[in-house]
């Protein structure tokens, strides 16, 4: 009985500290290796909050990573996630802490993805939020879209060249509608 129950012991740590391993990393820690990694490459910080279920949050990901203006991205800034808002099934994936920022920043009711960028010192630069407050989220529409390409300018070295090549990608994302 004493042998089964130091087995069952010693499996209940096996799978708590796997568990503890698998753990997200908390939002602090994401943002003060993020600031700390920009510092050393001279860049700014782009924190993408957003979701598994999430298809604008895809949508962004797959702009900001396509072939044609990654490189741009990379080059400027340093690019991590948070997790926010997941099913409940998914609630293991969301960072401790990223709720907290999001709320303070995000507009009230705002959607994801929601995005800031900061300085190498933690100072915000820009967020995702057009001057009436609302979120927008992965840029779409053309208006979204001018907004974005301002906010770049404003917190990287973006030329016109590669703001066209950034405008063109992110305009696919508008929704296709029917007539």
């Amino acid at each position: 009985m004493v042998r089964g129950f130091s087995f069952l012991l010693l499996l209940l740590s096996v799978v708590l500290t796997a568990q503890s391993q698998s753990d997200p990393p908390s939002a602090d820690v994401v943002l003060k290796q993020a600031f700390s990694k920009a510092k050393a490459e001279k860049k700014n910080v782009f924190i993408i909050f957003h979701a598994s279920w999430c298809g604008w949050c895809k949508k962004m990901d797959a702009a900001m990573n396509d072939s044609t203006c990654k490189k741009y991205f990379t080059d400027n800034y340093v690019i991590e996630h948070l997790t926010v808002m997941e099913n409940i099934d998914h609630k293991h994936l969301e960072n401790p802490g990223a709720e907290d920022l999001f709320i303070k920043y995000a507009p009230m009711s705002s959607g994801i993805p929601f995005w800031l960028i900061y300085d190498a010192d933690g100072n915000l630069i820009a967020d995702s939020k057009l001057p009436d407050g609302s979120n927008i989220g992965c840029p779409a529409a053309k208006s979204e879209v001018d907004h974005f390409i301002a906010l770049l300018k404003k917190s990287s070295s973006l030329n016109d060249k590669m703001a066209k090549i950034v405008y063109d990608r992110f305009r696919k994302n508008e929704p296709v509608r029917k007539k």
